[in-house]
Order: structure tokens, then C-alpha cells, then sequence
């Protein structure tokens, strides 16, 4: 069977970090949702999502496909319900549509919001509908992808270097190194990835993972449940925060309840406010809304796209939205949305120039032994494109 991983309706609430990705390629838990998709499924998924994010992530189609809701995270049981579905039909939750079996002429007549010969389940499952669920139920989905991934399986010997409790709960991968550390793996999984490293005088309290070839840096203070994703480097102090990949918050400072994208950098002492004085729950600027909404959630801090970054001495407000290639400064607090491709801070923004910008993408990547190749580029200029008019505003 041939699988699609779909962008809901819900992919415009998930901006800015969709303007780079299709939903499925989120970061939650350990993995992202396509990933654990493909484990579940032991099969390789292609994507249904916006034009110009087809060139990196082609729709491969064939005679019989099953498309599925890529904001759903998998579970056994409704893994078994969709390998199941017959030609024509649907399976949902209430109004959500979970995943639908199409022919390859129906492909282009799909429809999200229409559900014939429909099958409604009442399995529960993780989605996400808002950036601010990414660190809201990473709790739930660092214990899924925990199981899945370390069921059968043995952990890497800690060193007794390392003081730790709930040692049960830890699992290090193949060319990990974990020294001179505290784990608390009582509150919840700790899982260090393959050839990850924890430096000296780390503290870290699951639930937590620290993915392939990231680092969390000497004296690192980490509150779960946290996720740093792959080739980040990580310190000072986290809480309650999800790190997409190949990021950089390298020193001191405070990150909390936050979204980073990937190839983003904090500088220096960056701090996040994540909780308003008044103790009210946090407004955060919608795309889809063009204003700032009810997030019903009283600990919010920064949602920041990729490519963005900020100096030295960084102060977030509470409820931040940093869009893709944003290069933010300045003493003082910065507003609570800052475009993409925007420059500059407290004393104003101007537009960030788009070859400028696409520079720094090279030497970053570089930097990495990876190409900034035509691909990304078209990608970048869509996006610049796309958010014009919230440089205008």
C-alpha cells in the first residue's frame, strides 16, 4: 500500500514553522510525525502539501493509496484501523478525518472535509492543532516514542561518572556520551540519541530527549518535558521547550515553553518570558487570524521559524512569534510578532534582504557540511513572498 501523509486544515494554525516544513515533518516527542508513521506502518510515506513545498517533498502516488492526517500521531490500534480501510473509505473522529483510501483517479478529487462511506473511531491519539501544543503535549509523545523506540531493545551502559535515579527510564543509544551528569528519569524518560553528548555538570529532569549528534552543553539546566532535536547545541537553562534540529542555544539564558525551528541561533543571555505578570493565559499572533488569539494556556514563551536568529542580550515577551529568517537585536523587549525576513528590534524592522538572507543560509549550512542548494532557495523566496504583506502591517 502506498501511504501520503496529508497537511490538515489545521496547517495554516501552524505557522510559522509549516512555511518550511509539511506538518508531518514536525518535531514532537523524540521523532517527528512522520517518522513514527513510517515505523508504525514499516513503510516510507510521501506528502500532500502546499505547491511550492512539493519540490522538496514530492507526492509519490499509486493505484491504491491511503492518505493520512499528518497533525495525528499513530498508535497501534488505529495503525491496524487504517491498514484495514477498503477502496472509498474513510475513517474519523468526530469532524477530524483520520485517514481516507483513495484511487489514483480520485486523488485529485481529495477533500479533507468530505467523509463518504465514513468509519468513526474512538481511539485516542495526539494531534496537534496549534504551535503551542508542540510543548504542550511533548509529555505524552516523548513516552510514546520512548516505548516504541526502546521496546526489546538495551541501553548503552551509563557511566558511573553520572549520578542518576530511575535508571529503568534511561535509554542511550550506540556512541552517546553521558559524564559527570544528574538524571532524574523519575519524572519521566530520559533518551539520549545515537552519538548525542552530555557534557560535565549537566542536570536534566525527563521527561526528555536529546536527538542523534546533538549536545547539551556543560552546567545545562534542563526541565522536561523538553526535546532538542538533531545537531542542536543546547545550554543554560530549558523548560518545557521543543527544539526542531541543527539549532543553536550554545549559552546562558533562559528558553521556556517554546517552539524553535530548525537553523535557528539565540545569542548569548536570550531570555523568553513565558508567563504574563498578571498570571492571565497568553494571546499569541494567528496567520490564519491576522490577530493575536486566546491561547488557553497560562505558560507560553517564543514560537520561532526557521533560519531566524537573535543577538546577544535578547529579551522575548511572553506569547512571541518569530517568523522564518528573522534576525532580531536590541535592548529592551522585542514586539510579540516579529515577521519573516524581518531586521532589526526594539528600534524598529526593516525588510531583511532576501539574497543577504539566503547568504547566511549557505554559511550556516556550511557549517554543517550540508548544501543550501536551488530547493531551499525556491523555498525561502515563496516564503519571503508569502509573508510580505506582515512586513506591511
Amino acid at each position: 500500500m502506498n501511504y501520503i501523509l496529508f497537511d490538515s486544515i489545521t496547517r495554516n494554525n501552524l505557522l510559522p514553522l509549516t512555511f518550511t516544513r509539511p506538518v508531518a515533518d514536525i518535531r514532537f516527542g523524540i521523532l517527528t510525525i512522520r517518522e513514527k508513521w513510517e515505523k508504525f506502518l514499516n513503510a516510507k510515506t510521501s506528502s500532500l502539501t502546499e505547491p511550492y513545498l512539493s519540490v522538496k517533498f514530492p507526492m509519490v502516488t499509486a493505484n491504491e493509496n491511503i492518505l493520512i492526517n499528518g497533525s495525528i500521531c499513530p498508535t497501534k490500534s488505529l495503525t491496524e484501523q487504517i491498514c484495514n480501510l477498503k477502496a472509498g473509505q474513510t475513517i474519523a473522529k468526530g469532524e477530524t478525518i483520520i485517514a481516507m483510501r483513495l484511487t489514483a483517479e480520485h486523488l485529485s478529487d481529495f477533500d479533507e472535509t468530505e467523509g463518504e462511506n465514513a468509519l468513526f473511531t474512538e481511539e485516542e491519539f495526539l494531534k496537534l492543532e496549534n504551535t503551542w501544543d508542540i510543548f504542550s503535549l511533548n509529555a505524552a509523545a516523548i513516552q510514546a516514542d520512548f516505548e516504541l523506540l526502546t521496546q526489546g531493545r538495551k541501553s548503552q551502559k551509563l557511566s558511573e561518572t553520572n549520578r542518576a535515579i530511575g535508571k529503568e527510564n534511561i535509554f542511550i543509544e550506540e556512541g552517546a556520551k553521558v559524564e559527570f551528569s544528574i538524571l532524574n528519569a523519575t519524572t519521566g524518560p530520559i533518551y539520549i540519541g545515537r552519538d548525542a553528548e552530555v557534557m560535565e555538570g549537566s542536570k536534566i529532569r525527563g521527561p526528555f530527549a536529546l536527538c542523534e549528534h546533538a549536545v547539551l552543553k556543560m552546567d545545562a539546566k534542563i526541565y522536561g518535558p523538553t526535546t532538542i532535536g538533531p545537531y542542536s547545541k543546547v545550554g543554560g537553562e530549558v523548560n518545557q521547550s521543543v527544539i526542531f534540529g541543527y539549532s543553536n542555544k550554545a549559552h546562558d539564558g533562559f528558553l521556556g515553553h517554546s517552539v524553535l525551528g530548525e537553523w535557528c541561533n539565540l545569542g548569548a543571555d536570550t531570555n523568553t518570558s513565558n508567563l504574563k505578570n498578571n498570571y492571565e493565559d497568553v494571546k499569541l499572533y494567528s496567520y490564519p487570524d491576522e490577530s493575536f488569539v486566546q491561547t488557553g494556556v497560562q505558560f507560553c514563551g517564543t514560537i520561532m521559524g526557521d533560519h531566524s536568529k537573535c543577538g546577544i542580550n535578547t529579551m522575548f515577551n511572553t506569547g512571541t512569534v518569530v517568523g522564518v529568517s528573522a534576525n532580531v537585536f536590541g535592548a529592551g523587549y522585542q514586539r510579540n510578532f516579529i515577521p519573516s525576513f524581518s531586521w532589526g528590534g526594539t528600534q524598529g524592522f526593516v525588510d531583511f534582504d532576501l539574497k543577504k538572507a539566503m547568504n547566511i543560509a549557505k554559511a550556516v549550512y556550511a557549517r554543517r557540511g550540508k548544501e543550501f542548494g536551488k530547493t531551499e532557495q525556491a523555498i525561502l523566496t515563496e516564503v519571503y513572498s508569502l509573508t510580505y504583506k506582515n512586513r506591511r502591517a
